[in-house]
């Protein structure tokens, strides 16, 4: 009978708390995704990396899509790279952009993909290492509105709200908020959505008037939702994104990576799942490719990843 009652107490506490948290200011539409693929937690600690080959090496992905977007690209890529290379590797799943900040912030990640800002990031506070990126593009910002919205030029976009995936993604929000803001003198409200996709959901609902994004993320999205927007603005261009690394792997090992991904590029199925990244011409990222970033003193649009609030 105690047993019963206490059961009878956990559900009556479970429903209590099960309610909705979103605050009212929070806008209409985040990540959409119907379901998430079974992946390791951000918050998993990552062993010691020594020399017992039975460790594994976690690889995180800056999160600009819904996560079935997310594992449709990196899980097939991963399972590639660990039977190319014998390592194991868990590919970590970040619900946000900040998550995925405080985690490279705080060392948590032995390999990551991340935006070029993020790298500089990542360098001071932890010592990352970039390895390698993209050589065919480099990385430019847009701004979209509706197909059918009458705003034509930025001039139209004062005082506007305008979504952003987060604060600190570098083409889709710190660059392009950093331009409208010196060069344009636009004054605009923010609204951060999470995610890429939510970006353009949000302008095709009219919830923002205006979405940052890139080129690569649009070109991802269903046709349908496409045909719906249009760019009006576009960012001089940066050097595209690294994968990076921790300190506290090997050289050796991050070799064995570069190399697998290299090879990738040299077989259909390789070129098929690292342009889906995209990571059509992998070769080696060094330090000098992101050092121009230090220049455009994005340091008064960053904001800190303890810093910022709700779904940015």
């Amino acid at each position: 009978m105690v047993k019963f009652r206490f059961l009878f107490l956990c559900l009556i506490a479970a429903l209590l708390t099960g309610c909705d948290d979103r605050r009212p200011d929070q806008p209409l539409i985040e990540d959409v995704s119907p379901e998430k693929p079974e992946l390791d937690s951000a918050n998993a600690a990552t062993p010691p990396l020594d020399a017992d080959n039975s460790v594994t090496f976690s690889f995180a992905v800056v999160p600009q899509f819904g996560t079935l977007h997310f594992a449709k690209v990196w899980q097939p890529l991963i399972r590639d790279l660990e039977a190319r290379t014998s390592l194991k590797i868990n590919l970590i799943a970040t619900p946000s952009i900040p998550d995925f900040e405080t985690g490279f912030s705080e060392g948590r990640f032995d390999f990551a993909y991340m935006n070029p800002y993020h790298y500089i990031c990542a360098k001071r506070d932890q010592g990352y290492q970039p390895l390698l990126r993209d050589q065919s593009k480099q990385l430019k910002g847009i701004l979209v509105v509706r197909e059918d919205s009458e705003i034509e030029i930025l001039e139209h976009l004062h005082n506007a709200k305008i979504a952003f995936p987060a604060p600190n993604a570098l083409g889709a929000s710190l660059y392009l908020r950093a331009l409208l803001d010196r060069e344009h003198g636009i004054a605009f409200t923010p609204v951060y959505v999470n995610s890429h996709d939510s970006v353009y959901l949000n302008v095709v609902a009219n919830q923002t008037i205006a979405g940052g994004g890139v080129k690569r993320t649009l070109s991802s999205q269903r046709e349908n939702i496409q045909k719906q927007l249009r760019v009006i603005y576009e960012t001089p261009g940066v050097a595209p994104h690294p994968i990076v690394f921790h300190p506290r792997v090997k050289a050796e090992i991050a070799k064995q990576v570069f190399d697998a991904i290299v090879g990738m590029s040299k077989s259909a199925t390789g070129r098929e799942l690292l342009g889906q990244v995209p990571l059509l011409q992998p070769g080696p990222a060094i330090d000098e490719d992101y050092q121009t970033l230090t220049e455009l003193n994005l340091e008064t649009y960053y904001v800190a990843p303890d810093a910022e609030t709700g779904a940015s």
